[in-house]
């Protein structure tokens, strides 16, 4: 018995290497066995519309996880793991993405991204909702914060497309599809962004609607900047239509005579009602400053600058709102130039030449009211007056010789006193001034065609 104690104590020991090796090889084996199951089980549910799958094997039974998109998914994505050769048996953890109710997905526009939210039924039409926002949108950054979800109405991603077109025509804001149900809301980037939305809406899927279209348009803005220094009236902003540019841009060249007239107006939909009228009203404001802007945002005007003396700065202050259309407001910020230094006669008869070169006063036709688009020179002229105090001024009216010689009489003597009045109510002495008709006896131009016919029709400065 001692001896076969003692033979035993001998060989047990060679068994634990043999068991290690044991060990060693059945794992060695296991491993790569387990790995090929689950890369088949993986390979098998590529075709299966899945999300965050996950499978684990352990020996010859699979786990199985993943979200999926419908029932018939789910049923489907078990089945081919359960097909797989070598696979003995699957734990189904599989469990189908939520139901949303209402169904809601969302893109909103900041200054500097957007960001899309809300649902989205499947992978793939996520993946092509991201492409599409961020080829159509030119750079600007996308965050994408959409979750999946089941409910989809049907045509989901073709009415999601539509919409996310119209982003892009934002400057900011934010669109909302409930079910089958649209909400707008934000400011379009140009204008006619807002109409261009509006015409795209008619294109939604049977069965979608638009339950509020909140889309503002951008400001309609004219501009005009009129600068002494480089001798311009600049043009910038909206204009309606080419009839209302063409028509603005004569009326900047009647009413602004020593300017040139740079034009970088262009035509865009969303005039207010009255504007050319309003714009108009406001040029002929601007004309009357030393230097200044105009700025016509919707129908508010906007009007600043110097005027060439105190009267005028007053007239333009208490008169621009009235000027204006209903329903139009305006703001005057008019300060007054300081005044240039006094010069005798003889100066003051050479700046009265100079500028009546320029320019013309301007009257209606056949008759002494003093057109509107002659206000800018006539403050001109008057702060002239103003700069030679102690002058005698007479103010000589001419006419054409069509018609009755004593009715050309009477109303050059008539258009004369206009402009004397208007010297008056700019605050010029009255007893400075003397007005004077001649009628067509005094003709600079021949009376036979219409441009010698303008000539002769004047008004004349002498100096004393």
């Amino acid at each position: 018995m001692h001896g076969l104690l003692k033979w035993s104590r001998k060989w047990w020991p060679g068994l634990v290497p043999l068991a290690v090796l044991w060990l060693l090889a059945a794992w060695y084996s296991t491993v790569p066995m387990e790995q090929d199951l689950a890369a088949s089980a993986t390979a098998a549910v590529k075709s299966d519309v899945l999300d965050k799958t996950r499978i684990g094997v352990a020996g010859r039974d699979a786990t199985f996880s993943a979200d999926a998109f419908s029932e018939e998914g789910r049923r489907s994505a078990v089945t081919s793991v359960e097909s797989v050769a070598g696979i003995r048996l699957v734990k189904d953890d599989t469990r189908l993405v939520a139901e949303a109710k209402p169904y809601v997905w969302s893109a909103e526009r900041d200054v500097v991204r957007v960001t899309l939210g809300g649902n989205a039924p499947l992978p793939a039409i996520k993946a092509r909702l991201l492409e599409a926002a961020r080829a159509g949108l030119n750079g600007v950054e996308v965050v994408d914060r959409m979750t999946f979800a089941r409910g989809a109405p049907p045509r989901f991603d073709a009415a999601v497309l539509l919409l996310i077109d119209q982003i892009a025509r934002l400057k900011e804001g934010k669109i909302v599809l409930s079910d089958k149900s649209v909400s707008l809301s934000g400011m379009a980037r140009e204008l006619g962004g807002r109409e261009a939305i509006f015409a795209a809406m008619r294109s939604l899927p049977e069965g979608f609607t638009i339950a509020s279209n909140d889309i503002a348009a951008p400001p309609y803005v004219f501009q005009a900047n009129k600068d002494p220094v480089g001798v311009t009236l600049t043009l910038t902003g909206n204009v309606p239509d080419n009839a209302v540019h063409a028509a603005l841009a004569a009326a900047a060249q009647r009413k602004f005579f020593g300017e040139k007239v740079v034009d970088n107006l262009k035509a865009s939909i969303g005039a207010p009602r009255g504007f050319a009228e309003a714009v108009t009203r406001a040029l002929g404001a601007l004309s009357r400053l030393s230097t200044g802007s105009l700025v016509v945002s919707d129908r508010e005007v906007k009007l600043s600058g110097d005027a060439l003396y105190d009267g005028a700065a007053n007239q333009i202050r208490a008169n621009l709102g009235n000027e204006l259309p209903q329903g139009w407001t305006a703001k005057a910020e008019i300060s007054v130039k300081p005044a240039a230094a006094p010069v005798d006669a003889t100066v003051c008869q050479q700046l009265f030449t100079e500028t009546m070169a320029k320019g013309k006063i301007q009257f209606d036709t056949a008759s002494a009211a003093i057109s509107a688009d002659s206000a800018g020179l006539l403050d001109r002229l008057a702060e002239i007056a103003l700069r030679c105090p102690t002058a005698s001024i007479e103010v000589n009216g001419h006419t054409d010789s069509q018609g009755d010689d004593a009715a050309n009489q009477l109303l050059s003597e008539k258009r004369a006193q206009a402009v004397v009045d208007f010297m008056v109510k700019a605050g010029l002495p009255p007893d400075r001034f003397k007005a004077t008709g001649y009628g067509s006896t005094q003709p600079v131009s021949d009376n036979d065609t219409d441009e010698g016919k303008a000539k002769n029709r004047r008004i004349d400065f002498l100096v004393r």
